[in-house]
């Protein structure tokens, strides 16, 4: 099994849901993303999700579309976004890493170089925003499997049937539901239709499903997690780091304030 499935069978066993934070590769600058992963980890994340900074992030909301922006100009590639994984297994083993991206960087770097790039560095799942699951081919989730790397996919509230089949086809280690119609960092989740979509996944597919977008703390998480599997957090953490600059002291303070939201989510999560 996959660090991914491996998590999931335990916290199914426990009877917990899984805590995924995202945050952006190189933001606010290179040196602060391993000890945030490090420190995410202690604040109770079960599996990290890091996004590759891209210039044109579709499917990105303002926040985490700024993040990207302050990464590029931070000099953060995406093979040293990529390499930055492999720093932090150099001290942690276990903690499954998500990549999240877009084809374009991959493609530059060609599918064969990046998936090896993504085995050295002890990446554990990816998630290509703009790789359909209905154009993928069984050649890349050979690659993928033989790696050891789940391959993620996106379902929305308004994914297609054809795609939906496609997702539950091709898709391991979970299912990325997102919650609302629109992008990161949306603000309206109605968790009573999310929980009817989740419902209906469930019955199709033997994966786990959790929620991404809309989430901003212990109620929305709360609420989601009673029919989730986990819960996804991204813009609400990233936010923090909107404003530092390169002011040290600033971004400490950031870094405590995600903490803290860390703590704040998975104590509600916990607690259901």
């Amino acid at each position: 099994m996959t660090r991914i499935e491996t998590t999931f069978t335990t916290l199914k066993q426990q009877n917990k849901k899984a805590l995924i934070p995202y945050i952006m590769a190189g933001d606010p600058n290179p040196t602060v993303t391993v000890e945030l992963m490090h420190e995410l980890v202690s604040a109770g994340a079960d599996i990290i999700e890091v996004g590759l900074p891209f210039s044109d992030p579709m499917a990105d909301g303002q926040v985490i579309s700024l993040a990207g922006e302050r990464a590029l100009a931070g000099g953060t590639s995406t093979t040293q976004a990529v390499q930055m994984v492999g720093e932090f297994r150099k001290s942690n083993a276990t903690t499954p890493v998500l990549l999240m991206g877009y084809l374009n960087p991959v493609e530059i770097i060609g599918y064969d170089k990046f998936l090896a790039l993504c085995e050295q560095n002890g990446v554990d799942g990816l998630l290509l925003v703009d790789l359909p699951s209905n154009e993928t081919d069984d050649t890349l989730s050979k690659k993928l499997s033989d790696k050891h790397i789940n391959q993620i996919f996106l379902l929305a509230p308004t994914t297609q049937k054809d795609r939906r089949q496609a997702v539950l086809k091709h898709g391991t280690g979970f299912i990325y539901y997102v919650s609302v119609k629109g992008v990161t960092g949306s603000k309206a989740l109605d968790t009573d239709e999310v929980a009817s979509q989740v419902q209906a996944i469930k019955a199709d597919t033997d994966l786990p499903v959790c929620v991404g977008f809309g989430i901003k703390d212990g109620a929305s998480a709360k609420a989601v997690a009673k029919f989730a599997d986990g819960v996804i957090v991204g813009s609400e953490l990233v936010r923090h780091f909107a404003d530092v600059g390169n002011d040290s002291k600033k971004i400490e303070q950031a870094k405590v304030n995600i903490v803290a939201k860390m703590r704040e989510l998975r104590e509600a999560i916990d607690n259901l």
